[in-house]
């Protein structure tokens, strides 16, 4: 009787320690989330207990690169240094590498903001697809990019110009939001904020090659003869291309255009 009772108690023990191990991982689980590999974007942001509005069209993008580096974007320009994650605090390199792009209106100021916030080792906390990173008096909600802003289709979008890369530089112009292309298959349609144009394009994975682009002959002067011919001369041959979300990239050796999609 005494060892049936002994051996009751001993496996109510083993039940209840293997209870309290399983209470004790998800705490453990939770503290050691990982940001590596992973792209955040805001849905709110609140400084001293309120909102602070971004500017139109823009957004807080947090990313967090594989060899241990944090890139960071508020609508404006990009910013990549080193970053650490341990005991729950974000803290950067000293050395900082950024683009710079002239950028006109309110998200200008959005790049010193977003930066002194993260300079100042905020903390963070990680549960699931939602990251929280806070200062004493700011606040930033974001989301995983995958839940936030699934990768669009290449096909069937409307893609409009934002951004023309040569070599090392970027630039935007006035003009550029009224460039576009469609691609459907092996074809390609647009505008180059001129004149429209047609072509055929082939297709690899991850590589478009763009045959010779037919266009209409409507004269263009100024600013639209400008950005005609950066469009046309960059639309020529194989372009690696990236979706990122809402962004398209295409690519040469020599430079690209980057586009977002028209809503």
């Amino acid at each position: 009787m005494n060892k049936r009772v002994n051996k009751q108690m001993i496996a109510l023990a083993a039940t209840a320690l293997l209870a309290l191990t399983a209470c004790g991982n998800e705490p453990a689980a939770r503290s050691g989330a990982s940001l590596t590999g992973r792209t955040f974007l805001s849905t709110s942001v609140t400084e001293n207990g309120k909102p602070r509005p971004l500017a139109a069209k823009s957004q807080v993008r947090l990313q967090f690169t594989t060899d241990g580096k944090i890139s960071w974007n508020a609508g404006c320009n990009t910013s990549q240094t080193t970053v650490s994650t341990s005991d729950g605090r974000l803290s950067l390199g000293k050395e900082i590498a950024s683009t710079a792009m002239g950028c006109l209106g309110t998200v200008q100021g959005q790049d010193s903001w977003i930066g002194s916030v993260l300079l100042s080792k905020p903390t963070w906390t990680l549960d699931g697809d939602k990251l929280v990173v806070s200062t004493e008096s700011t606040t930033i909600s974001l989301l995983d990019k995958e839940s936030a802003e699934p990768d669009l289709a290449l096909d069937s979008t409307k893609w409009q110009l934002t951004t023309v890369v040569s070599g090392q530089a970027a630039s935007h112009q006035a003009g550029f939001e009224k460039v576009w292309l469609t691609l459907n298959g092996e074809r390609v349609t647009g505008s180059t904020g001129c004149n429209e144009f047609q072509g055929v394009v082939a297709r690899a994975t991850g590589k478009v090659t763009f045959g010779e682009l037919a266009t209409t002959r409507k004269a263009c002067a100024g600013d639209a003869a400008t950005v005609e011919s950066l469009v046309l001369k960059r639309l020529k041959g194989d372009l690696t291309y990236q979706i990122d979300g809402s962004t398209l990239q295409l690519r040469s050796t020599t430079g690209g255009l980057d586009f977002t999609a028209s809503r």
